[in-house]
């Protein structure tokens, strides 16, 4: 399977709004070969805490995105730790969009690999809200994208988990004020894992023990450990304050009429949210669905909450995600 990697220089970015990410930098990396034509890519965005590695796991040509037909690029979100983050920019400008994110990723396509035009972004979480961005912000430049449980607005219900999770991270006495830890809060990150876990998966989830009898924890406490906390202790602080803004501030519609931002997608979209999800809800994508023009839901009936969105240890779900996105790309 050929693959490749690299850093694409922007120079100083001027943001969506206000300031400048000086220097900034996306670091990518791709699968599968591009075409004459430059019409089979797909755009794979990352998600909340999530680096490239993380997920290469779905892309195989028995996975959901197949490099034996498709290019697939995979940019890395500023605040990753990988592209320009606070723990990599000392000058960090304190609210960095998903337009900028969408933007940066334009420039890379057109002035890396010459393409125009995508086959499709395929995204989940905040990935999916970078699709949504995509196509909002260039109806002309993407035939297709996949929501894979995210949505064209942060929801309030969504944003008081964001804020608290900020709170948390904002409480450290590590925490300098601006944005900056003077060291890892490794407290604050004990705290910050262990609520993420309340919200990820589903109370459903936990009721049938699936914490232990699927992920293989030995009890609670382990779990919460090994799947939580040090998970999000890999990363640095700053830059999942940063990330969770970005998240916070999800919007195509940029404050305006959603639904006119909606009616503008020119985009084949199918929406597929989790059954169980806590942040998208299914609700938010049934609202959606009515000003899309070319929009199609597909629920994943899951009990995994969020995380059915991303099932690697999930036959079950990533099966059904399979099956939706492959007939997508192939139509």
């Amino acid at each position: 399977m050929t693959a490749a990697e690299g850093v694409f220089a922007l120079g100083d970015l001027p943001l969506r709004r206000g300031g400048v990410l000086p220097d900034a930098k996306l670091v990518w990396k791709t699968h599968g070969t591009l075409n004459a034509a430059r019409d089979n890519a797909v755009l794979y965005p990352t998600s909340y805490g999530a680096q490239h590695p993380d997920l290469e796991w779905l892309i195989g040509p028995d996975g959901i995105l197949d490099p034996t037909r498709w290019f697939v690029v995979i940019p890395n979100m500023f605040t990753n730790g990988l592209s320009t983050s606070p723990s990599n920019c000392p000058a960090w400008p304190g609210l960095v969009t998903a337009w900028d994110n969408v933007a940066a990723q334009r420039r890379l396509l057109r002035e890396v690999f010459g393409i125009e035009r995508l086959h499709a972004v395929y995204g989940w979480s905040m990935g999916a809200q970078q699709a949504y961005h995509w196509a909002a912000a260039h109806p002309e430049a993407v035939a297709r994208i996949v929501v894979n449980c995210g949505s064209a607005r942060t929801a309030v219900h969504n944003q008081v988990f964001l804020r608290s999770q900020m709170a948390v991270l904002e409480a450290a006495p590590e925490y300098d004020g601006r944005g900056q830890f003077t060291a890892q809060p490794a407290a604050a990150l004990r705290a910050f894992g262990r609520v993420y876990a309340s919200w990820a998966l589903s109370q459903d989830f936990y009721r049938a023990n699936l914490h232990l009898m699927a992920l293989g924890a030995p009890d609670l406490d382990t779990f919460l450990r090994t799947d939580w906390e040090e998970r999000f202790a890999r990363r640095a602080a700053a830059d999942l304050l940063a990330q969770l803004r970005t998240w916070d501030a999800g919007d195509i519609a940029d404050g305006g009429d959603l639904a006119a931002a909606l009616a503008r997608i020119e985009a084949r979209v199918l929406l597929l949210p989790s059954a169980t999800d806590l942040y998208f809800r299914v609700a938010d994508n049934e609202a959606e669905l009515p000003h899309l023009k070319h929009g199609r839901l597909s629920v994943i009936p899951s009990i995994w909450g969020h995380r059915a969105g991303n099932p690697g240890p999930n036959p079950a779900d990533a099966a059904f995600i399979k099956a939706e996105v492959r007939a997508l790309l192939d139509a």
